[in-house]
């Protein structure tokens, strides 16, 4: 069985690069999925449909033209790694980690020990909690090869 792995969350550092090159080197039966990571074709994805002039209405456009792709790659995904960094507040990674929680979907959190408290919710319906890229890779060695 080859698993299907999302990878939601922060933008701004190489971490899905990361477990990409763990799994590939560890020969992992696993693809891997994500959002647009490119900041400003995401903020633009809804500009095609006509540019609003309200940017509450802008956002609004662009959130659910990049819906499509998340809602539905989530939806097909056999497990997601839901990544918090510690530069900016991923509001969409909370969503995306409540959604798997909803659906059954099981999650791994990705993140420092310094955001704990205010992920209690998000690591408590997580199957696990991560620090390092290194340590998912880990997870994904044992689940999908009993290793």
């Amino acid at each position: 069985m080859i698993w299907t792995v999302y990878l939601s969350g922060e933008i701004h550092t190489d971490w899905r690069e990361q477990i990409q090159a763990g799994a590939e080197a560890a020969g992992l039966p696993v693809e891997f999925t994500a959002p647009v990571t490119n900041h400003e074709a995401s903020d633009a994805a809804g500009d095609v449909l006509g540019k609003p002039d309200v940017p509450f209405w802008r956002d609004h456009q662009s959130s659910k033209v990049n819906g499509i792709r998340t809602k539905t790659l989530l939806e097909q995904c056999d497990l997601a790694v839901i990544r918090f960094g510690d530069k900016y507040k991923q509001w969409n990674a909370a969503f995306d980690a409540g959604f798997c929680a909803a659906m059954g979907t099981p999650y791994v959190t990705l993140h420092g020990d310094d955001i704990v408290h205010p992920l209690k919710e998000v690591d408590a319906a997580a199957m696990a909690w991560a620090q390092t890229p290194e340590q998912v890779v880990e997870v994904l060695k044992y689940v999908t090869t009993a290793k």
